[in-house]
């Protein structure tokens, strides 16, 4: 076998944005370290309002329907999700850990108990669960702003991290709605995170951007600072507020205002066209309107948005840090002349407008900035997420791990068995130094170490991979 042949043997992958407006599912499978679309379903959310689930029942309908689809689609059937929860019912908070090395060589070990130790630290409130441990400072003695503390020398490593954490009723309400329609959920990823994922490129990580998703009713903003989530905010305003307007000013059913805004919508004036709109209470009754009335809502609404998410950034205390200044995403960026106006309301910073990322097998309909969040939660569940992290399902995640080998499928599938492992965190986070045992016996430390996801790292060949292999089962264990 050709020793750049990549193998993998990764489960598909089921991702689930529950929007404001539509529920979408996308199925994937992993395809040389690459995530290949192959099912896509949508359908109308039901159920939600700002962002959280109000009615259970139809909610699970509108998640049940897109995922059908989706699997009809593929061809496949499988019952757990990765699915996207709204920043509106979310409280984040930053923390410090720090633990000595004894070693005097930093391995995964230290990593773990010092991220364990941060959250470990962090005063959440009871009710409220974590769903992502991001670090996004490491230190090592007294050298500060280290990217990846791995097998550097020192005696002590410390750790900043961002907390997010949701109320546990809301996640329960999600919980409840995804087990209704005959699925188990993996992982839940803030909606802002993944959008982020799809729609970021390394450079603006590194100088720092805010990511702001508009999507139909909801605003989800997250600030990256040295490749890591440094704040993140929800806002209860989106496109849907500029269908209302329009049904209120032109006195017209809000499915007619809506339309009105898909086909006419636009923050440029200028046109005197009219166009005919039944009237709310007798719509048999028709009335004319200037299209130039029609700018002048959107614009209005528009406006205040633009100007509410503004303060918003101002309120992070980051905006000063941020020189890749500010991407847009979501359904709401596709209105006409909406860029201009970001850039006058965003004085003085660079400005994006972003569709997500491409990827084998996405379909047209896809390719379209309301489709970020799904998109994102797909290159997140391949392991295109933070560096290091605690996710939803309190494992310890880590960043692409390893690929190709020119072995038998059947003896690379074997050890990568034995590597996909997952650092367990403490119950009630006690004890994160207790983690692993140096002096326990080898099956304690293994029940220690069920869940780890290492997804993949590409390069290497066979010397490469069983170097990469026996390094981190000697740290390990």
């Amino acid at each position: 076998m050709d020793n750049q042949t990549k193998l993998d043997f990764s489960k598909p992958i089921l991702a689930i944005d529950i929007g404001s407006t539509k529920t979408c599912a996308l199925i994937a499978e992993i395809r040389a370290g690459e995530p290949h679309i192959t099912g896509t379903g949508i359908s109308k959310s039901n159920g939600l309002k700002k962002g959280a689930i109000t009615n259970i029942e139809l909610a699970s309908k509108s998640i049940k329907s897109a995922v059908s689809d989706a699997k009809r689609i593929a061809g496949v059937d499988f019952g757990e999700a990765v699915v996207s929860i709204s920043g509106a019912y979310t409280k984040s908070i930053n923390s410090h850990g720090i633990v000595n090395v004894p070693s005097g060589e930093i391995t995964l070990k230290e990593i773990n108990r010092a991220i364990q130790t941060a959250l470990y630290n962090a005063n959440i409130p009871s009710e409220y669960e974590t769903i992502h441990v991001l670090p996004y400072d490491f230190k090592v003695d007294e050298q500060d702003f280290i990217e990846d503390p791995i097998d550097m020398s020192g005696n002590r490593l410390e750790v900043s991290v961002h907390i997010v954490t949701v109320q546990k009723s809301s996640l329960e309400n999600l919980r409840k709605a995804v087990k209704l329609a005959g699925l188990e959920i993996s992982n839940i990823v803030l909606s802002a995170y993944a959008s982020s994922i799809a729609v970021l490129n390394q450079d603006e990580k590194e100088l720092g951007v805010a990511v702001i998703d508009i999507g139909g009713a909801t605003s989800n903003l997250a600030i990256h600072l040295g490749n890591a989530i440094r704040y993140n905010d929800f806002l209860a305003v989106g496109s849907n507020h500029i269908t209302n307007d329009l049904s209120m000013a032109l006195h017209t059913p809000i499915r007619d205002a809506e339309a009105v805004k898909l086909e006419y919508g636009s923050l440029h004036s200028g046109s005197n066209a009219i166009i005919e709109l039944p009237t709310v209470g007798n719509e048999s009754e028709r009335q004319e309107v200037s299209l130039e009335i029609v700018s002048s809502v959107i614009y209005a609404r528009a406006e205040e948005t633009l100007m509410i998410l503004a303060k918003s950034l101002e309120k992070s205390g980051f905006k000063n840090q941020i020189g890749a200044g500010v991407v847009f995403t979501g359904g709401m960026t596709k209105l006409e002349g909406l860029r201009d106006l970001a850039v006058s309301i965003f004085d003085n910073m660079p400005v994006r407008f972003a569709k997500p990322k491409d990827m084998d097998g996405l379909f047209e309909n896809l390719k379209d900035p309301s489709c970020s969040t799904v998109i994102g939660l797909v290159l997140y569940a391949s392991g295109k997420n933070a560096l290091y992290e605690i996710d939803s399902a309190k494992r310890l995640r880590l960043k692409e791990y390893f690929t190709s080998a020119a072995v038998a499928p059947e003896k690379l599938k074997e050890e990568s068995d034995k590597v996909s492992l997952a650092f367990e965190q403490p119950k009630q986070y006690k004890a994160p130094e207790k983690t692993l045992k140096d002096g326990g016996s080898k099956e304690a430390n293994k029940k220690l170490l069920e869940h780890i996801d290492l997804p993949e790292r590409k390069g290497g060949g066979v010397r490469a991979y069983f170097v990469r292999f026996w390094r981190w089962a000697t740290q390990l264990f």
